[in-house]
């Protein structure tokens, strides 16, 4: 725990008095949510009649400049932020996030040289270019370079593309405003955008779901084990409401906001890129042994488990009970590979093939119980989440104290439990809640990046030049330098196809 934020941290980590659905409602969903009709695809609309038309015309210009041709069309992916539901979606449990405005925008078309051209609005991204067919067989595992983003995504939706519909050559041009290593999903709008363009390309047409998907196992390519909440809401994104996405299958649920309610993105100063490390990986794989040692001292074949909501389901338990279930047979505060092979009564060998813990070294600590609870925790505050915003006889003001308590309570347990936050985070949270916030709590994986703050329209100006002047400005950034960094936001659409 951060001393510049322990006044936060004054606050009990959960009540967990939280009511939870039973399971089969849970993953069959309640008939009084509004549901996204499976099956559509991504729309396609006329590059003129766009609100980013005149970005379009940018990035057009420059893939002619580049490549002495048009694009066939272009395709915009937005980022997103997580409004709640944070690590859990690899787990297995539904999150609650929303699409920015920020995008990736790719214009694209196809050539019979056999190569993929790439090019980069943004300076600091070189031109890249690469032999088109050796794409399948390359691995881009532990490089996350710019292109390699991109490259996984023509990689996954020629997984998917059938054999003869697959193009000989493309040509892409890319332009994105979703800042890098901030937690708002540049990486994943990138690659699905590659994805997308792969895929129109090709005239392969799959629903939102089904892309959302693609996407996923597309970006697992570059070596992060991700769950899929980036790529699915980067599809299903929606103006005017937040998105339940629940996975196996995936599918969204409208979550509608009280009307007063803005979300505000602000920007810790510490980046970081969640391919360049093995922290987001570690607790991928901390989560599965959690899952299958459950499993194990409940006489279940453990090696069959892979998420933490499996063994929830194969015991048929509620979250409560799975909370106390951590507590008793996850005692340690930590356990080392011998100690979690012999628990499991297998071998090293064997536990690499099945956990996910072969890029670890054998003197690596699994801390099993603090991130199993966290899940479990964070899948009822995303159930409690959604239910403030579907009950009747409740104030704006009482829903939205409700909605800001459970995202600061969020925020502890992902610096206390799963240990992902950053000191410059937590002192972030720490003065939007002095600022004001109803609510605060790092979006994304974590260990830098942005906080997702809850304040209502009417204190907008006040809070923002508020944590400009208690931020920002006592870190040498200017009111005026804080465009980027400070920004409030609201739901938007998710992908779409343009047509010039």
């Amino acid at each position: 725990m951060c001393n510049s934020a322990s006044r936060l941290y004054d606050r009990p980590v959960l009540d967990f008095q939280t009511r939870e659905q039973d399971m089969s409602k849970e993953r069959n969903g309640d008939e009084s949510r509004k549901r996204d009709k499976g099956g559509v695809g991504v729309s396609i609309v006329a590059a003129k009649e766009s609100r980013d038309a005149a970005r379009l015309s940018t990035i057009g210009n420059h893939f002619s400049a580049r490549f002495h041709r048009e694009p066939s069309f272009f395709v915009r992916v937005p980022g997103r932020v997580n409004l709640i539901g944070e690590h859990i979606d690899y787990c297995g449990y539904a999150v609650c996030p929303m699409a920015i405005r920020q995008d990736v925008l790719v214009a694209v078309s196809s050539t019979e040289d056999g190569m993929l051209r790439l090019t980069n609005l943004e300076a600091k991204y070189s031109d890249f270019e690469c032999d088109f067919g050796h794409i399948r067989t390359s691995s881009f595992d532990g490089s996350p370079a710019w292109q390699n983003y991109f490259l996984c995504g023509v990689k996954g939706a020629l997984d998917e593309i059938p054999e003869g519909r697959q193009p000989n050559g493309m040509l892409a041009a890319v332009w994105g405003n979703v800042p890098p290593s901030s937690g708002l999903s540049s990486s994943s709008a990138l690659v699905s955008a590659a994805v997308l363009g792969t895929m129109h390309l090709s005239e392969c047409n799959r629903s939102k779901e089904d892309m959302g998907t693609i996407s996923a196992r597309a970006e697992r390519y570059i070596g992060t084990q991700g769950g899929g909440m980036d790529q699915a809401i980067a599809f299903l994104g929606q103006e005017g409401c937040a998105k339940l996405i629940e996975f196996d299958p995936l599918r969204a649920f409208d979550v509608t906001l009280p009307r007063s309610a803005v979300f505000v993105i602000a920007h810790s100063l510490a980046r970081h890129n969640k391919a360049s490390t093995s922290d987001y990986n570690l607790r991928v794989a901390e989560c599965r042994i959690a899952a299958q040692i459950i499993a194990k001292r409940n006489g279940l074949k453990w090696d069959e488990v892979k998420k933490l909501v499996d063994v929830q389901a194969k015991l048929n338990k509620n979250l409560n009970e799975m909370a106390g279930i951590v507590e008793r047979e996850l005692d340690q505060d930590s356990y080392s590979l011998e100690e979690i092979c012999s628990t499991l009564e297998t071998t090293l060998e064997y536990l690499k093939k099945v956990s996910l813990t072969k890029s670890f070294k054998n003197s690596q600590p699994f801390k099993l119980r603090q991130r199993a609870l966290h899940v479990f925790q964070e899948a009822a505050r995303v159930i409690e989440f959604r239910e403030i915003n579907q009950r009747d006889g409740k104030s704006d003001k009482e829903r939205l104290r409700h909605l800001g308590h459970l995202m600061t309570q969020s925020h502890v347990s992902l610096d206390q439990m799963y240990e992902c936050s950053h000191p410059e985070l937590n002192r972030l949270v720490e003065d939007a809640m002095e600022c004001g916030a109803l609510g605060a709590r790092l979006t994304g994986a974590g260990w830098g990046g942005c906080a997702v703050v809850l304040t209502t329209k009417e204190k907008v100006p006040e809070f923002l030049e508020s944590l400009k002047e208690k931020f920002y400005h006592r870190r040498g950034i200017k009111p005026s330098e804080t465009e980027g960094l400070l920004f409030p936001t609201e739901p938007n659409q998710g992908a779409a196809i343009y047509i010039p």
